[in-house]
């Protein structure tokens, strides 16, 4: 009488032992034939040893006898009679564990609080030969006489806390090849319909580090490994910079309205590309990037687009165009601060002014300075003082009276030290020949 555990390692043919033990092999084939064991894992496996399984919970506590689970699922006889969860072990001294893949049942003490032991579902498979120390204590039925390469699968898998398998290793389906008992009173109640897809019990997935289709030493392709070193180390570029405060938050994403512009001549103007590319759609913003200081084209420049489809349609048009007598490179914006605090041409307000009376930027006169919240006029004609435009700007009239005292009298006392330059370097170095001669 044979019994096909199918295991995630391998299979295990199994031949009980039915004339010296029935009732062992008898609660063991209807376990089986009621799937009690699908889906089990070998939450015990201790290297040239032995592995167990059995228990549905996966702890090593739980488990029951074909009697007590027919019993416990009868709605009949729950309030009437009480069987145990235990039956009493059937050892022979003619069985031993002497080779390797005796398969016996696991015997549980008698508890503190006076429950019986005995024998329930749970049982182990013995990985080496000569384990004889275990005769007479645990209840020997039957021995694997095919599957022994997975045995030894079994015997090298890594092990963590209580000897529990840091991969999971689970029975995956049983099959009956020949079972000469008749089954007992409320047995087909228990057959389910289909075999279980899921553990018994979802928490026993907790004691496995790792899934049962997983592969812990499997290499990936090189492309692929690339690809997520390059996705691990732009994030950790990503946090960083939203540590020193540079993005707003790690996961922002670059709008997708918006192009990037390159490779422009210096004299390209933030009009001159807002009417190239204005015939794509409607422009919300177009800025050539200047330096703070100087006022020249840093040479790159944002457009950004009302909507996505334009800025597509922009992006496969315009790319290697000639403007200004340069090939221009189109790209999709990549930055998230694509705003141009500094230099915004503006023809109408920089080239009506006279050099030297506030006019232009950098030696340009067509450069003003970007304005995001109220003008800088209005605090030079008597505005807010420096604000944002708040509705309850207070005036300060004594304090700007009083600095502006002070500034109209520091060029007066600037101009009386630096009267007679000459007079002072012959006085210090004067100073300087006397204490050279005293030295001396």
């Amino acid at each position: 009488m044979s019994v096909l555990l199918e295991t995630s390692l391998g299979d295990l043919v199994i031949d009980l032992e039915v004339e010296l033990c029935p009732k062992t092999c008898e609660n063991f084939l209807k376990l089986c034939k009621v799937y009690y064991y699908n889906l089990n894992a070998f939450f015990n496996v201790q290297k040239d040893f032995l592995a167990q399984s059995g228990d549905p919970t996966a702890t090593g506590t739980g488990g029951e006898s074909i009697w007590s689970h027919i019993n416990n699922n009868s709605q009949s006889s729950r309030k009437t009679n009480t069987v145990s969860r235990f039956f009493t072990p059937e050892i022979f001294p003619k069985l031993k564990h002497q080779t390797k893949g005796t398969v016996s049942m696991a015997v549980a003490p008698t508890s503190d609080n006076g429950v019986v032991g005995g024998c329930a579902s749970q049982f182990f498979i013995t990985l080496v030969d000569n384990t004889d120390y275990l005769d007479g204590v645990h209840a020997v039925f039957g021995h694997v006489v095919e599957g022994l390469d997975t045995l030894d699968k079994l015997n090298d898998v890594f092990v963590g806390k209580d000897f529990r398998p840091m991969k999971d290793v689970r029975i995956r389906h049983v099959v009956i090849l020949d079972d000469p008992f008749p089954d007992p009173p409320g047995l087909e109640t228990l057959v389910p319909s289909n075999p279980p897809t899921k553990p018994p019990d979802a928490g026993s997935n907790s004691f496995f580090g790792i899934s049962e289709d997983e592969d812990p030493l499997s290499t990936m392709p090189e492309e692929e490994e690339e690809k997520r070193r390059r996705e691990a180390a732009a994030q950790s570029s990503a946090l960083t910079l939203e540590m020193v405060g540079d993005l707003p938050f790690a996961n922002v994403r670059p709008p997708e309205n918006v192009l990037f512009v390159c490779k422009l001549n210096p004299v390209t103007r933030d009009e001159d590309l807002e009417l190239i590319f204005s015939r794509f759609g409607v422009i919300m913003s177009c800025q050539v990037i200047r330096d703070k200081k100087t006022g020249d084209s840093l040479q790159y420049a944002f457009i950004e687009f009302d909507k996505r489809e334009d800025a597509e349609q922009a992006y496969f048009k315009m790319q290697n165009v000639l403007v200004d007598d340069r090939r221009i490179w189109v790209d999709f914006s990549q930055s998230v601060a694509k705003t141009n605090d500094y230099w915004s041409n503006d023809i109408k307000r920089g080239s009506g002014k006279k050099r030297g009376l506030g006019a232009g930027f950098g030696g340009r006169e067509d450069l003003v300075q970007t304005r995001r919240y109220r003008d800088d006029d209005d605090d030079r004609h008597g505005g807010g003082g420096g604000g944002y435009g708040m509705v309850f700007d207070v005036p300060s009239g004594h304090s700007r009276d009083r600095d502006s005292r002070k500034r109209s009298r520091s060029p007066r006392r600037d101009r009386k030290r630096s009267a007679s330059p000459r007079r002072n370097d012959r006085r210090d170095r004067d100073t300087f020949e006397r204490r050279r001669d005293r030295k001396r």
